[in-house]
């Protein structure tokens, strides 16, 4: 007896709305220069179990161009939270164009900052009534356009033919009527990615409805594996910012130790990916994720200056 011929793979494209996702899963964590490709291509993907309209189990495989379209928008430097931000998130928006000139589209709003005015709960009665609360004018900072973008995108590629399946990462219910059209006009098939690592966020109802597979979060153990390389080559490096690793204080001391010793921070650099028989043939570069390790890192580079203050450039040998 012939067996019926298996359906073909699901095209599927992958919409992030960077915004919700940084703040679900990236914001506090060494793990912001994130490869966005194998995270999907190699972990969500395939713990997905996709079933068409009849029943199916259904394979994916990713659209080459573009694989994944990452909504976002530029940081406006008036308000960012720290120093670097504008620099840092400039650098890996650089890195992704990079390393996926096709496989991965940034499609960037806008941020806007107003006044606006708002009524002020009164802390002695807090439950009186918001016209009867005092107003003041503050600042509103707001992403404009990623969600629309995403919505708009999302339902241009399904009625066009583009895609087969549509994974989309937010948890944000403004998706919702564009996934709902999608589902109603077409027969592409929808997966939701909720963006958390805790699982606190519980996945949005009116998205997971639409659905035919849902993700409820993201393990930080993939996050951790899929990150990109520290130094991207090209005209100009791309280099990973300092401050998006797990303790960028602790680095600094070890950069402002060792930068004079070995030439310059890129030695440095080069020195804690080498194996270090001295550190229990462990690489300066992965103990440096933990506040422990990095000390240990740390203390390394001040005990063998103390030994050797004459001669510096020793730590150029093996024993460094």
């Amino acid at each position: 007896m012939q067996l019926p011929p298996q359906p073909e793979p699901l095209r599927t494209r992958i919409y992030i709305d960077g915004y919700n996702f940084y703040y679900g899963c990236l914001r506090g964590t060494p793990y912001k220069w994130l490869d966005l490709l194998p995270l999907f291509e190699r972990h969500i993907l395939p713990s997905a179990l996709v079933k068409d309209e009849e029943g199916r189990i259904r394979q994916s495989i990713l659209l080459e161009s573009p694989s994944i379209k990452f909504f976002t928008a530029k940081i406006v430097e008036s308000v960012a939270r720290a120093a670097d931000s504008v620099s840092s998130q400039a650098r890996y928006h650089t890195a992704l164009r990079k390393l996926y000139e096709t496989r991965v589209e940034l499609v960037e709003g806008y941020y806007a900052v107003n006044k606006m005015k708002v009524k002020v709960v009164d802390p002695d009665c807090p439950n009186r009534a918001p016209r009867e609360c005092r107003e003041v004018q503050a600042w509103e900072v707001e992403e404009k356009q990623s969600d629309v973008n995403l919505a708009l995108q999302a339902y241009h590629d399904a009625i066009t033919g583009q895609i087969d399946h549509a994974v989309i990462v937010t948890n944000d219910t403004d998706i919702a009527p564009a996934l709902q059209m999608i589902r109603a006009q077409t027969t592409v098939l929808i997966g939701v990615v909720v963006p958390t690592i805790d699982q606190r966020r519980p996945p949005n109802t009116d998205l997971v409805k639409l659905a035919r597979w849902k993700r409820e979060h993201i393990n930080p153990h993939e996050l951790a594996t899929c990150q990109l390389p520290r130094v991207i080559p090209g005209r100009k490096a791309t280099i990973k910012p300092e401050s998006w690793y797990a303790q960028p204080e602790l680095l600094k001391a070890i950069l402002e130790l060792a930068a004079p010793v070995r030439g310059s921070k890129a030695a440095v650099f080069k020195w804690m990916e080498q194996v270090n028989p001295y550190l229990g043939d462990q690489r300066p570069i992965d103990m440096i994720d933990s506040h422990s390790g990095a000390n240990q890192v740390l203390e390394y580079i001040r005990n063998y200056l103390a030994q050797t203050p004459s001669r510096p450039d020793d730590m150029h040998t093996s024993q460094a």
